[in-house]
C-alpha cells in the first residue's frame, strides 16, 4: 500500500512557472517603462535649465541671438527673439533650447520693460 505522496505533479510545476514567467515578463515591461520616462524628464529637466541660464544671462541685456552649448552639450542649440509685446511697454524675451537629434524643444517667455 502506497502512503500519501509528497512534491508536485508535473502539471502543478507547468502552471506555476508559466505564472511566474507572466509576472517576470510585467514586472520587466513596467521597469522598461518607467526607466523611460525617466530618461525623458531628465531630458526634459536639462533643457530646461539650460533654458533659464540662457534666459538669465539674455535679461542683463536682452537681444536676438542663436548659438549651441558646447563643449558640455553640443548636440544643444538656443535661439532668443525679443519681440514687442501686447502690453505698451514692456518687450517679450523668448529663448528657445533644441536638440538637433530628435527636434525636442522647450521654450520660455518673459516680459522685460523697454
Amino acid at each position: 500500500m502506497r502512503g500519501a505522496s509528497s512534491g508536485f505533479t508535473l502539471l502543478e510545476v507547468m502552471v506555476s512557472l508559466a505564472i511566474m514567467a507572466g509576472v517576470i515578463l510585467t514586472l520587466l515591461g513596467s521597469v522598461n517603462y518607467h526607466i523611460g520616462i525617466i530618461a525623458n524628464e531628465r531630458d526634459s529637466t536639462t533643457l530646461a535649465l539650460l533654458a533659464r541660464y540662457r534666459m538669465t544671462e539674455l535679461e542683463q541685456a536682452p537681444a536676438k541671438g542663436e548659438g549651441t552649448f558646447a563643449p558640455s552639450h553640443p548636440e544643444l542649440s538656443w535661439k532668443a527673439d525679443l519681440l514687442p509685446a501686447d502690453i505698451p511697454g514692456l518687450q517679450k524675451l523668448i529663448v528657445k533650447v533644441r536638440r538637433g537629434s530628435d527636434g525636442r524643444e522647450v521654450a520660455i517667455v518673459r516680459y522685460l520693460p523697454k
